[in-house]
């Protein structure tokens, strides 16, 4: 190092700290970066990369970005995972001996991002932290830097639990102990996509400790909680008063949502876009500010268990829906309220401007209104919310008295503070608008001293004032009186005795002026940081009444209907429609199906051809479900409804290729999770289960798996597959039902009605689909061929040959092995396996079928196989 320049030695020695981040070193009005981070970022960010000396034999790859612009590229290398490290002077350059001092100021990471521009509006900014304990116990710690809110969940279900709940939030960064297992920081990074931070200090600071009121004395999620603030007040080196206390989310008091079923059921991004448009979230989002938005991503994340706080929910949006004008009349003054959450973290954080106050103004002077119409309505769960709403009139009035509505969005150039609300600053302000006032009564008093009409007194920031008099003129100026200050090409510049005396004090006067509005924003803002837990707490009612309002919109516009909640396990919904589908098909007309499950009806076998409309129908219970217990209306014309504890599906075939696991593996995993982690009062939804494999591999799994659930979780599930072969299970098990989606063929093509109806259906028309899709006619006629000559054949044998029609080849026939056959009686070139035999037949003997699951049948029958082929 001793080769470098002292600034490069002092670059590397920061940069030594920080490896995990891109350092934007300052130098003058630039941020620099030098070696790795120069080449890598010259490439993420597409500029420039350049080279300087450094005091070594090869020159330094080096790039840089100005500083009043380095925000967008901040967000730009944030948005893509990176960390980065703002490096700032941290001593006056005139007063510094050698290299000024220079030092990290903030670190800027996906989860803790602040600023507007680089945040979603609508979207919480989680950073996440997982600390792990013995017997499979973690510990997950939320917070939203940019709110303040924070909150802690314990999962005691294992590692996949924890993948499934941290899939469930909009989570940019996760911070873990350097000793979390490798595999599992793999996961996090891999199949989350999320940058992974280290933290391995956890224990809680002074100045801290009422933000852990509500977590008592348990250790773990005290752990867990101060593993993230400790991550915080590392990267941040700031204030974060604006914390608030933590939270503990009871997950046992929310339906479960897995990963797969959040994604199967695109409750708030579809599959294929990514996007919001299109998923279930699209269609309920009302909501006019963007507390509300966040809050009611939230809500449909966690739907509730409790029937008391749903029913308190669908109380106010049946009352919004009963009193129009008044719902209306809020929804217009919500429109006048901004970001309350965001703008509290402002203020703690110290990036706060002047506008930011002035929307806090304006949106604690709509409170009273918003207040004022709650009260006019006659439903008590309506009154009682604006009971709850602290006006802060205080706050309100202060910032009304002290902030310019037309203030710049600079806070260190004065124009902040309006006439009245200091003394002193309005004695700055008159001697300034006297002095100029002074200056222009100058000005034409020498006019009319020397008779000179082109003369002007002029400011700049190196002379000052001055007085220019163009050279053609410079003949009519009196002896003795001006001072030559400067000489320009047709023109010179000078001062006078009088003019230099009136300057310091106007100057002075400007510069103590804009000194003390600096001062007074800066204790403006301290006042203000007083009502933070009110304007959070004021902010949490705003978004809940957004939200409700928000369903009574959408019920309106929709023709939802409030659903009931009944205790005997009972599915009733009368012409239930697909919220989302219904949305996009707008202008064509959605067909309504009913679906009733009770004890005789546990299972809903569903048959039908592709296409037909299986997968809405299953999806479109569990979004009904979802819907009635976030507190929503559902799209039908009545609904009775069990509470959930946990919606399982298996929709859609995708290989996990971040695993390297196939669709038929992932279609078994999902599976397993279902049929483990289910109950009686859980939803599973499984749509062509076994498609992934053999037909007759297949066939048997998804008989297999009907059965034990049958048998064995006995919770309401839907099962749609192509396996006519299946729907004899009616006969032999008491809680299944068959049904099918009606199609019909009308002059060589299939119509799809989209009706269910009871009972099997009895045809597939999968040639008629692939006519839909325009293959080939020459294809199509084939198939049709081919189908024929294989429903002749089981029309003769009862069963379909293995046989390709037309096309086959004759081969001798294979010898079957009997495991049972004397010996005697064996061919001669097997009598040599006898006591192979013998093993396997005593392994198939021994066997317990019955306390088997199917994955595990699976496994044994593939080894028994194995063996039998050698």
């Amino acid at each position: 190092m001793s080769t470098y320049t002292p600034m490069i030695q002092q670059y590397l020695k920061i940069k030594a700290q920080h490896k995990d981040c891109f350092l934007f070193f300052r130098l003058g009005d630039f941020y620099e970066m030098f070696f790795e981070d120069a080449l890598a970022a010259s490439r993420e960010l597409e500029i420039t990369l350049t080279s300087r000396d450094g005091g070594a034999d090869e020159r330094i790859p080096m790039c840089g970005v100005p500083y009043h612009s380095a925000e967008n590229y901040i967000k730009n290398l944030v948005e893509k995972g990176y960390k980065v490290a703002i490096c700032e002077q941290v001593e006056d350059p005139k007063t510094a001996k050698g290299v000024v001092k220079r030092d990290v100021v903030q670190l800027i990471t996906p989860g803790t991002v602040m600023e507007g521009t680089m945040l979603e509006e609508k979207e919480n900014n989680f950073l996440a932290s997982v600390s792990e304990f013995s017997g499979n116990t973690y510990v997950i710690t939320y917070n939203d830097l940019s709110t303040g809110e924070t909150s802690v969940a314990r999962v005691s279900s294992g590692w996949d639990a924890v993948l499934s709940e941290l899939f469930n939030q909009p989570v940019k960064e996760i911070v873990v102990s350097p000793d979390l297992p490798e595999n599992y920081q793999t996961d996090l990074r891999e199949r989350l996509q999320v940058t992974v931070s280290y933290q391995q200090e956890y224990s809680i600071k002074e100045g801290f400790h009422d933000l852990t009121e509500q977590l008592t004395e348990d250790k773990q999620l005290l752990e867990g909680f101060g593993r993230m603030l400790n991550y915080l007040q590392n990267t941040q080196k700031r204030s974060l008063d604006h914390l608030q206390p933590a939270r503990i989310i009871q997950l046992q008091e929310y339906m479960s949502l897995d990963m797969f079923s959040k994604r199967n059921l695109e409750l708030t991004q579809t599959i294929l876009r990514k996007g919001k448009q299109g998923s279930l979230l699209w269609v309920l989002d009302k909501t006019v500010t963007a507390m509300g938005a966040r809050m009611l991503k939230k809500w449909l994340e966690r739907p509730l268990l409790n029937k008391q706080v749903i029913n308190q929910r669908f109380a106010v949006v049946q009352a919004f829906l009963e009193q129009f004008f008044e719902r209306e009349s809020i929804r217009e003054a919500l429109k006048t309220v901004y970001d309350l959450e965001r703008l509290a973290g402002r203020v703690s954080y110290g990036n706060v401007n002047a506008r930011d106050l002035i929307q806090v103004k304006q949106s604690l002077q709509n409170i009273p209104a918003i207040k004022q119409l709650l009260s006019q309505f006659e439903n008590e769960s309506v009154r009682s919310l604006a009971e709850g709403i602290d006006e802060l009139r205080g706050l309100a009035e202060l910032l009304e008295e002290s902030i310019k509505e037309d203030a710049p969005l600079t806070i260190k150039e004065g124009g902040i503070i309006k006439d009245g609300f200091d003394p002193t600053l309005d004695e700055y302000r008159d001697a300034s608008k006297n002095g100029k006032k002074w200056i222009t009564e100058l000005e034409q008093r020498e006019k009319q001293a020397t008779n000179i009409k082109s003369l002007k007194i002029g400011y700049n920031r190196v002379f000052g004032y001055y007085i220019e008099v163009t050279r053609a003129n410079l003949h009519l100026l009196p002896e003795g009186k001006y001072e030559r200050k400067q000489t320009l090409t047709n023109a010179e510049r000078f001062i006078t005795p009088e003019l230099k005396e009136k300057e310091s004090l106007i100057l002075e006067a400007e510069e103590k002026s804009v000194d003390l509005e600096y001062q007074l924003f800066v204790e403006l803002r301290e006042k203000v940081k007083q009502y933070i837990p009110a304007l959070q707490a004021l902010a949490e009612k705003v978004s809940t009444l957004d939200v409700l309002q928000s369903f009574a919109a959408v019920s309106e516009e929709n023709n939802y209907v409030r659903p009931t909640f009944n205790g005997s396990r009972k599915i009733s919904i009368k012409q239930g429609r697909h919220p989302v589908v219904e949305q996009v098909m707008k202008g064509e007309s959605f067909v309504p199906n009913d679906v009733y499950m009770d004890e005789s009806s546990e299972i809903l076998l569903i048959t039908g051809p592709n296409m037909s409309g299986k997968s809405t129908y299953m999806r479109q219970l569990a979004l009904t479900a979802i819907m009635a217990q976030i507190g929503c209306f559902v799209p039908c014309e009545e609904a009775s409804l069990p509470v959930f504890d946990q919606i399982f599906t298996r929709i859609g075939a995708a290989d996990d290729l971040v695993s390297g696991q196939s669709t038929f593996m992932v279609e078994m995993l999902e599976a397993k999770h279902a049929i483990t982690q289910a109950s009686e009062n859980s939803l599973i939804l499984m749509d062509e289960i076994g498609r992934g494999t053999s037909t007759y591999d297949g066939m048997a799994l998804a008989q297999a798996i009907i059965e034990y659930v049958h048998d064995h979780v006995k919770a309401k599930t839907l099962f749609s597959t192509h396996y006519h072969e299946l729907t004899s299970l009616e006969n032999t098990l008491d809680a299944v039902q068959n049904i099918h989606v009606r199609a019909e063929e009308y002059q060589g093509n299939v119509v799809f009605l989209h009706q269910i109806q009871p009972g099997a259906a009895d045809e597939s028309y999968g040639i008629h689909v692939a006519k839909l899709a325009e293959l080939p006619d020459q294809l199509i006629s084939r198939a049709s061929d081919i189908l024929k000559q294989f429903e002749t054949e089981q029309n003769h044998s009862g069963t379909p040959e293995k046989t390709k029609p037309a096309r086959q080849v004759e081969k001798e026939p294979e010898q079957q092995m009997s495991f049972f056959v004397p010996e005697e009686e064996r061919p001669s070139n097997v009598q040599t396996r006898s006591k192979r035999e013998q093993t396997l037949a005593k392994e198939l003997v021994d066997l317990d079928i019955m306390e088997l699951t199917p994955l595990e049948a699976m496994n044994i029958l593939y080894q028994l196989q194995k063996k039998a082929k050698k």
